[in-house]
């Protein structure tokens, strides 16, 4: 068999070039392989994978990088923001522990370099590539974008029909400031976006076979691109900063590169179908908590205990376009594993139906479902201005054997969020347990064709017949725990009109008011058949 593909410190700092990372203290040679991103929580215990580059957020000063570098272990790098406060105490220690220390421009946020770096490392590691056995992976999209850069000595950009960055060459400092926001954000600024459209260059792109050459109105360098396309199927595009226009044997190599764009492009939609499906059934078996969960849970690489499960839905009445709704499902459930994967790299998630499922590992410490709510709710506020969705949150499971109940717990807090017509709201199964509870009884009641009976049927049936208002007047005196004056007001009699109407309820009902069970029955009934 080949050997996985290694993705080392090295290469990850000459993909992504000076522009976000620059290396601030180095134990010597930058060799180690990098096998995931971590980001730091000083609240939380450091649980590091070997080759971890972890995103130090929030630490400054050189005593704080210090006391990190002791905790880190076999971490591959610790990131920070610039400038990097390094003296010798912190050289020191590097060369002691062989972690890197590197330095992240302040322009970029957390999110934003977290995305790029798993974003990177899948294309290093070549994950999911169509090749066969003992061949090599196919070119990354940024090994293209270098091989481009390098034709055209000039930095390049490879971006998709949302001109959101898919790779990006190495020199973007040469650039100008648009695109290093571009870079940065991994997505066209709206204002060059806006400019470009109501310049015409997008129509002009997708209309043409051939690089085209666009001179800017705003301060910066001007732009060759070419459009990537499958047949008449537009699939993205390449942008190259040019102080003038291509020569002819530029143009060809760039319009050559296009075609091999495109064949990539096409293998990572066929490889993401795939390795989508295989995630979604993969995660469908470890919720389902049979005998089969621990080995897909292991092929998964989640964790097997102490999980909560989180089951996340779009608000689809917003939704008139099945396509747009299906395409936001899938960028939602994404969206929702790059969260999860921050905060635990055995966590994992993936689109099943209509629900993306995460299943969160937590640490010890009491409150986990708490903890797993405002988990839940941090991600809908990062994705609430995109994407209008609910989530429940299941209880505790110990263990993979529990894991199902958990996922049972997650889909009724759901179900209740959606009875509610709730929009942007999250649900622990503990806070909305009645109200779960008696959403199941009413299935079982439609399930068996039951119809209300006792007094709550004859009052039923004598309002209908005469008109009057016996039933809401039962349901004010109940609402307002036998508070006459609080019940009259609610519907607006006054306190006797309401004392003589209770009186004439209970005989017509024949409901005794003091019997507890009498309540809760007639109580559960009016909650189930919802008259």
């Amino acid at each position: 068999m080949s050997a996985r593909p290694r993705a080392s410190l090295r290469r990850v700092l000459e993909d992504l070039g000076s522009t976000v990372l620059d290396v601030a203290a180095s134990p010597g040679d930058l060799d180690a392989e990098v096998t995931g991103v971590h980001i730091y929580d000083p609240l939380d215990e450091p649980l590091l994978q070997e080759g971890a580059l972890v995103l130090a957020v929030g630490v400054d000063s050189a005593e704080r990088i210090r006391a990190l570098l002791d905790a880190a272990g076999p971490a591959a790098g610790i990131v920070v923001k610039q400038p990097v406060e390094v003296d010798e105490p912190l050289r020191a220690k590097v060369l002691e522990t062989g972690v890197a220390v590197l330095g992240l421009t302040r322009a970029a946020s957390w999110a934003q370099v977290a995305a790029l770096l798993r974003s990177l490392l899948a294309e290093l590691r070549g994950e999911g590539d169509l090749a066969e056995p003992g061949e090599p992976p196919p070119d990354g999209l940024f090994s293209l974008a270098n091989a481009v850069c390098a034709l055209l000595d000039a930095p390049v950009t490879i971006e998709d029909r949302s001109s959101r960055v898919l790779a990006y060459s190495e020199r973007q400092e040469e650039a100008d400031p648009g695109r290093v926001a571009t870079v940065l954000g991994r997505q066209v600024p709206e204002r060059y976006r806006r400019m470009l459209e109501e310049g015409g260059v997008f129509r002009r792109l997708y209309q043409s076979r051939e690089p085209i050459y666009i001179e800017l109105d705003v301060e910066g360098i001007n732009r060759a691109a070419v459009a990537v396309r499958s047949g008449d199927e537009i699939l993205g595009s390449i942008w190259a900063a040019v102080r003038e226009p291509l020569s002819e044997q530029r143009r060809r190599a760039l319009a050559d590169a296009a075609k091999i764009v495109a064949l990539q492009l096409l293998r990572q939609r066929a490889v993401a179908d795939t390795s989508r499906r295989l995630r979604a059934d993969l995660l469908s078996t470890v919720l389902a908590g049979g005998r089969d969960a621990a080995e897909a849970a292991g092929r998964l690489g989640v964790a097997s205990e102490r999980l909560c499960v989180l089951a996340a839905q779009l608000t689809e009445e917003t939704y008139d376009d099945a396509a747009r709704l299906e395409g936001d499902r899938q960028r939602f459930c994404d969206a929702l594993a790059l969260h999860v994967g921050a905060i635990h790299p055995r966590a994992a998630a993936a689109l099943v139906g209509s629900v993306a499922y995460a299943v969160l590992p937590l640490q010890a410490g009491g409150q986990e479902e708490t903890r797993a709510v405002r988990v839940a709710e941090s991600f809908l506020t990062r994705v609430g201005p995109r994407h209008a969705a609910n989530i429940g949150v299941g209880r505790l499971a110990a263990d993979l054997t529990e894991v199902a109940r958990s996922r049972a717990d997650a889909d009724r807090a759901l179900r209740v969020l959606r009875a509610r017509s709730a929009s942007g709201q999250v649900a622990g199964y503990t806070s909305v347990h009645f109200e779960a509870l008696l959403l199941q009884l009413s299935d079982l009641v439609r399930a068996e064709k039951q119809a209300p009976t006792g007094p709550y049927e004859r009052l039923l049936a004598y309002d209908a017949e005469h008109g009057s208002e016996l039933v809401a007047t039962l349901r004010a005196y109940l609402d307002a725990f036998g508070d006459v004056n609080a019940a009259a007001a609610r519907v607006h009699v006054h306190p006797n009109t309401f004392r003589y109407r209770l009186k004439r309820l209970t005989e017509i009902g024949g409901l005794d008011l003091a019997d507890s069970d009498a309540r809760l029955g007639v109580m559960l009934q009016m909650r189930i058949f919802g008259r």
